[in-house]
């Protein structure tokens, strides 16, 4: 068991931690600066979110760089990661922060793309990697679910809902991410049409 997947493995634990503090109905208060009234659940809840995001990014930078990459690493690091963004996006739209639509997508193209993997990895044994539209993606979800969970704190001061620009941006890049990974890698469906 290496740090990537001590790593991961807290990640996985953390979901369950979020999703308590979210959803069971507990009331710890309510901060109120630069005119955002931020509910204290809200705030434990986008700091294990950063953890978690936190711990999403390093895994993956430690197994790579120190030759770590294990199959446990392989299949729970993406898994840990749709995990808890799937269930913030959920809690969200729950919560009234998000449009159930847009996180419906979302969860479509998560599903579709990992479909695809597991078809090129089983194919190829290759690991399909993350192209820089997924990886804006990645990092405007993480930073909007952030922003969405502290009622855009900073940002509502201007008036600027940044957490709602930044999902948009994210749906964006998932759609366009999501196309590109199928186009690119159309090679895989092509026996399945030539018969």
């Amino acid at each position: 068991m290496n740090l990537p997947n001590r790593l991961t493995i807290i990640r996985i634990i953390l979901i369950p931690v979020f999703l308590i503090i979210l959803a069971v109905p507990m009331d710890w208060g309510t901060v109120t600066w630069l005119q955002t009234s931020i509910p204290v659940t809200q705030i434990v809840a986008a700091l294990v979110f950063a953890v978690a995001s936190i711990t999403d990014f390093l895994d993956g930078q430690i197994a790579r760089r120190n030759h770590l990459v294990t199959n446990f690493g392989k299949f729970a690091d993406p898994l840990a990661d749709k995990m808890i963004v799937m269930t913030a996006f959920v809690l969200l739209v729950e919560m009234g922060k998000a449009p159930a639509w847009v996180v419906a997508i979302i969860v479509c193209r998560e599903l579709a793309v990992t479909g695809l993997r597991l078809i090129i990895v089983e194919n190829d044994g290759q690991v399909l990697a993350a192209a820089w539209p997924g990886k804006i993606k990645t990092f405007s979800q993480m930073i909007g679910i952030i922003l969405l969970l502290l009622n855009n704190f900073l940002f509502a001061v201007w008036g600027v809902p940044l957490g709602t620009i930044l999902l948009y941006i994210c749906l964006f890049f998932t759609v366009y991410s999501g196309l590109d990974y199928f186009i690119k890698n159309r090679s895989v469906f092509a026996d399945s049409f030539n018969q």
